[in-house]
């Protein structure tokens, strides 16, 4: 790089489709660039629509203020420049690119479109984009950028075993001689996944001899999850600036110094926390709710949910209702409000004795207990009720504590313990869940050690236990994990030690809950493989019953 320049990352939180609010504090980061005299500002993928904007892309109310708003921001620009993402169309209105603004001097002096449109797992991109047919450098002040956005980085030979795309757009830029190399991403979180990128980027910047921008969104969007965890590589592959990690930032890069290596953040349980946080709390406040629900169950789900609930929104905007049956023992009532009082929450007992009875009465001739599925679940049934009421009248949303190995097997109940607006842990195995109480008790006993170690249980009937119904934990998590979210097809599972029968019997379990995850609340997504708006497994279908003998 023969020129210099200062650029500054925008790491920062949109909210999907509120143009003004996005930009408002895209015009408050220009001045802040401004006064501290940077030449450009780079913003992430789709920064003023806020990503993903999914079908809004298909009203035509909404491209127009996209215009609009834009036109907005370009006055902003007199004197520090900046990379913009945002929506175009083409030249005959009929078609949408997913665009790179290069914007100084008050007007757009250069565009890149997306070339490479994932449309796998939740990326749906082809559904509503064109690609780009082409690429070439951008040039600014003196440096020729090589501008991507997010997938466009995602196809290299030598990182991806199996190639979605036919190009390789680094290639094509490179030929087009950059000085530097910067992608736009909307790049949401899973475990494992930073140091996946970490590793690609810093074999991109070695491969081509030249430094790396990534700008990353950080936030909260459904049920995705943004870690933010920006980076700048230099031309040698050492990384040398690191965003925070689930929080805003404001990273500063001057071309002309001559940063030391970093060390390498390294992801650890505390990242699934932190994202569990961060997508409740933005689930809530943007969706304009600032207190939360939950039923206490005295067990270890409700427990964790409860501790990332107050993180997200303070103790003072949390209630646990804890509400026995004839089943619930003493111990899980002082487990319950052991918790609250140990979180500081507010805590209520509200029996359902009375109510289960006369479930009872109208549907038993003799008003005695039979026992069967159908009055376990009715006591679940009644406890969403009640929680839903509260939630109504007291203006509370409603959280889910099912766990992604209740939900995978159908070991949950529709309109009991499902009921809720999110799931914030329906994408953590429950075997993570205890790794995650251990966590959150690694320096004090929030969570009441008896929590962690009694045996899971529902108390829905005397005496029962998870694994009457369900094989261990520490056997089921692996086979679930394995199906689920490796994709690793059955014969290959029971060649690794399983049981054969156990195994048929998990994935029928699997098969046969479809109906029930279709009507799960939206699922905080933290794993390669979660379910909800990536999965589109039919409910009926006939392939299990030619498989499974």
């Amino acid at each position: 790089m023969n020129k210099t320049m200062k650029i500054a990352i925008a790491q920062y939180n949109p909210i999907i489709g509120d143009l003004r609010g996005n930009a408002l504090k895209t015009i408050d980061i220009l001045k802040r660039a401004q006064e501290d005299d940077y030449n450009l500002v780079v913003f992430p993928e789709l920064s003023l629509t806020g990503y993903p904007p999914r079908d809004l892309l298909l009203r035509e109310d909404f491209l127009q203020a996209c215009k609009s708003t834009l036109s907005e921001i370009l006055p902003h620009t007199a004197k520090v420049g900046a990379i913009i993402g945002t929506v175009l169309k083409d030249a005959d209105g009929r078609g949408l690119f997913n665009s790179a603004l290069l914007i100084y001097g008050g007007k757009v002096i250069g565009r890149v479109d997306k070339s490479l449109l994932p449309n796998y797992d939740i990326f749906e991109e082809a559904r509503y984009f064109k690609p780009s047919d082409s690429v070439n450098c951008l040039e600014f002040q003196g440096l020729r950028l090589g501008i991507t956005i997010c997938e466009d980085i995602w196809n290299d030979e030598d990182i991806f075993e199996h190639q979605r795309y036919s190009r390789n757009i680094l290639d094509e830029l490179y030929r087009d001689d950059p000085d530097i190399f910067i992608n736009l991403s909307a790049s949401p979180y899973h475990y494992g996944k930073h140091d996946f990128r970490k590793g690609m980027l810093s074999h991109y910047s070695k491969k081509y001899k030249i430094p790396f921008v990534y700008a990353n969104q950080v936030g909260g969007n459904d049920e995705l999850v943004f870690d933010g965890s920006s980076m700048v590589y230099d031309r040698s592959g050492q990384l040398i600036l690191h965003g925070k990690t689930f929080e805003e930032d404001f990273i500063l890069y001057d071309t002309e110094i001559s940063y030391p290596k970093i060390s390498e953040p390294e992801e650890d349980i505390s990242w699934i926390y932190n994202g569990l946080v961060l997508g409740t709390r933005d689930y809530f406040h943007k969706t304009g709710f600032s207190k939360a629900l939950l039923g206490l169950s005295g067990g270890l789900d409700s427990a964790l949910v409860a501790c990332i609930a107050a993180k997200a929104l303070g103790e003072e905007n949390v209630l646990g209702v804890f509400m026995p049956s004839r089943y619930s023992s003493q111990e899980s009532r002082e487990d319950a409000s052991g918790l609250a009082r140990s979180l500081g929450i507010e805590y209520r007992e509200i029996p359902i004795e009375d109510i289960f009875k006369d479930y009872i009465g109208i549907f038993n001739d003799d008003a005695q207990v039979k026992g069967g599925l159908a009055e376990e679940n009715i006591q679940a049934r009644i406890r969403g009720s009640l929680l839903m009421f509260i939630s109504n009248r007291e203006n509370k949303l409603l959280i889910s504590p099912s766990n992604k190995s209740e939900i995978a097997v159908g070991y949950s109940t529709l309109y009991g313990d499902s009921c809720g607006a999110i799931a914030v842990i329906g994408d953590i195995l429950k075997s993570r869940a205890y790794e995650l109480c251990r966590f959150i008790n690694r320096d004090n006993e929030i969570i009441p050690n008896n929590i962690i170690v009694k045996t899971p249980t529902a108390e829905l009937r005397p005496d029962q236990r998870d694994e009457d119904s369900l094989p261990p934990y520490s056997i089921l998590d692996p086979i679930l994990a394995m199906y689920i979210e490796e994709n690793i097809p059955i014969q290959e599972i029971i060649k690794k030690g399983y049981d054969r029968d156990m195994v048929y019997s998990i994935i029928n379990m699997i098969d046969r809950a479809e109906h029930k995850r279709r009507q799960i609340p939206p699922i905080i997504k933290l794993s390669d493989g979660a379910f909800g708006m990536g999965r589109k497994h039919p409910i009926v279908h006939g392939y299990k019953g030619r498989v499974y003998k």
